[in-house]
This record gives C-alpha cells, structure tokens and sequence, in this order.
C-alpha cells in the first residue's frame, strides 16, 4: 500500500506530541541495554535467543536471567524495555512465538513489537493487558493500515518503513490515531521491510521468518590470491583488498559485475541513514520516537550513539529554532555508520 497524499495537508506541520521525544536504543545483550540506559536512552529493545525476533545470531539476545537483569536495571532507572516478537510465526511451530509473547508479558516488559496479525490476535486474547507495538516488519506506510491495526488490536505505536519521505511522514502522523516512531540512524534495507525473501534464495532462510538475513552457518571467509572472499553459502558476495574493511555478506550489499566488466554494489552501497539534521521537523510535525538500529552492533557503538542523540534531542527540545547538527556529532556518527559514510535516505526528496 502506498502512503495517502492529502495536498491540503502540506500547509502547516501537525501540532507538537504531547509527550517528549523518546529516544529507543537497541540491547543486543545484557551489557549493551546497561550502556545504552546509562547514556540516555529512554527505551531500550531486546529479543530472545530464537527466531522470534530479526536479530537471531548466536551471541546476541536475552535468555530468561538476562531479561529479568536488564528489565530491573532500566525500571529501577525510570526507562522502559520493549520487546521485538517482529518475525511471522510458522504454522508448524506457532507455539515458540506465543510462548514467547506470553515469556514476554509475565517479565513485565513495557510494550511487544509485533509484525504478525495472527500474534496479535493471540496477545489480545491471552495478555490483554500487554501494549502492543507495530514492528517496521510489519511493512505499514498509511494511515488506514494503521488504522486497522489500532481497531482490531489496539496497537498504541507503530513504527514506520523507511520508505516513506517527510511529507509523507507527516500526512500519516496527521491522520492516524497511534503513536509514530521512525528510525534515525543505522543500517538501511533496500527492500520493504517484511518483504524481504531475497537471502532465502541462497540460503533457504530469510529474516521475516529465520531471524536473520545470512546465517552464520552460511557464512565463509576464504583467503585467496585475488583477496579474502566472503561466501554465503558458497555463493561469491564480495572480495576485499588487503587492508581493505571487510563487511558481513549479504546479498544486497554485496558487489557483483555489471555493465561494462565493472564490478560494484549492485543492489545497494554501504551507508547509513542519519536524520540528526531533520530532528527539528520530526519533532515538530509529533514523531513520538526515534529508533536507533544496531541490536548486532557492540556496546561500544550503542554508547556513542545513544550519547550523541541524546545530546541532540536534548538540545532540539531546549532550542528548536536554533538547532543544527554539530560537525561533531556527525563525524562521530560517520565513524560507526556503514561505509563511513550517511545518507537521508528516502526522508529527503527534492523533486517532491
């Protein structure tokens, strides 16, 4: 579905949230939610260790004592702890994600981030009690899916696709009934986010259902005469220099021949999106979260951009006329972004 375009609702930016900004961090471990809580994330979000969540590598995620740990930790420090369920169930074994839902509600989390409709309905039937979020997974870019969403399962927040640009952010902030989040650093997609089957082809696996787009088990790295290869599967996805940074494979940033014998990033280059610069518009027109990507990431990288967006949504909320992004802030952004290098992404438009 396409996001709704309303001319009339280009004259004027929605009114400010009533509620502050919250900046929401990711905890790919115990270590990394105490970092990203103690430098000023006002949530964080974690997943179990299994393919109920989008972050599924060995060494990453919560078993039962590390949620109960990490949960006391925020709560006793005022922050919250959501967690992402945002894989879709598999018919022969629904029974991992509701007992992980359930898992979920019984830890005292404060919210579920959920992509599925089927375990929604399981969550309104069995935990009524428990908040319900809409995962980007859930691939919703207008209001009426919202819409539907909030009616049938009464979500509170979804967070939006990165597809969509600011205008189009704005219509359905303007029109919808839950709350919005959007990303504002970190790793990009190519695809509609829960739409992707492309790593299925190689490996058989994709991230809407197995957890993860390349499967450590499908992973290689061999040395060559012509450079380290990196292989999925054993399928080629890149070949680096000496020296050369070496990033994990997967298909859509993988480089490949094309026209002309040049051998480049087919699908998509390397970089990151980083809106420190529009933070002004997407407090204004009521944005009510902003995500940071990088559960996979260390608790090194959480501290550094958790420490640099707080700082900024700090200062935005103080002086929002005289905001602008310190040259600081993003060379220190830029040392962790993909590449080394950001990008606004689909938020920035001119020709629109």
């Amino acid at each position: 579905m396409n996001a709704v375009t309303d001319p009339a609702l280009t004259r004027a930016p929605a009114p400010p949230a009533a509620a502050p900004m919250e900046l929401v961090c990711p905890a790919g471990s115990l270590p990394a939610l105490k970092t990203a809580v103690d430098h000023g994330a006002d949530c964080v979000y974690l997943g179990f260790r299994d393919a109920t969540n989008a972050r599924n590598f060995a060494g990453l995620n919560f078993d039962q004592a590390a949620i109960e740990t990490g949960i006391r930790y925020a709560h006793d420090r005022g922050r919250k702890v959501f967690v992402a369920l945002n894989t879709y169930p598999q018919a022969a074994k629904a029974e991992l994600w509701q007992r992980a839902l359930d898992r979920a509600a019984h830890s005292g989390v404060d919210a579920v981030i959920l992509a599925d409709p089927g375990l929604m309905a399981y969550a309104v039937r069995h935990q009524p009690q428990l908040r319900l979020h809409l995962s980007v997974q859930g691939s919703a870019t207008n209001y009426e899916a919202l819409d539907f969403y909030h009616q049938h399962f009464g979500i509170a927040r979804a967070v939006l696709p990165r597809v969509l640009s600011m205008l189009q952010v704005q219509q359905v902030i303007a029109r919808s009934k839950v709350e919005i989040e959007v990303f504002g650093f970190g790793s990009l997609c190519v695809m509609v986010e829960g739409r992707c089957a492309l790593s299925s082809y190689v490996t058989g696996e994709a991230p809407n259902t197995n957890g993860v787009c390349s499967p450590p088990k499908a992973v290689r790295w061999v040395e060559t005469p012509q450079g380290r290869e990196s292989r999925l599967n054993g399928v080629l996805i890149d070949r680096y220099a000496p020296g050369e940074n070496a990033g994990y494979p997967t298909l859509c940033k993988g480089r490949f021949d094309v026209a002309d014998d040049k051998n480049y990033y087919a699908i998509e280059e390397p970089t990151s999106l980083n809106t420190l610069s529009l933070l002004p518009e997407l407090m204004a027109m009521g944005v009510r979260a902003i995500k940071i990507e990088g559960r996979q990431r260390s608790p090194a990288y959480v501290a550094q951009v958790t420490k640099v967006w707080r700082a900024a949504i700090d200062s935005c909320r103080r002086q929002p006329q005289g905001y602008t992004a310190k040259p600081d802030w993003l060379r220190d952004l830029d040392k962790l972004a993909e590449g080394q290098q950001h990008t606004l992404g689909a938020y920035h438009r001119p020709w629109k």
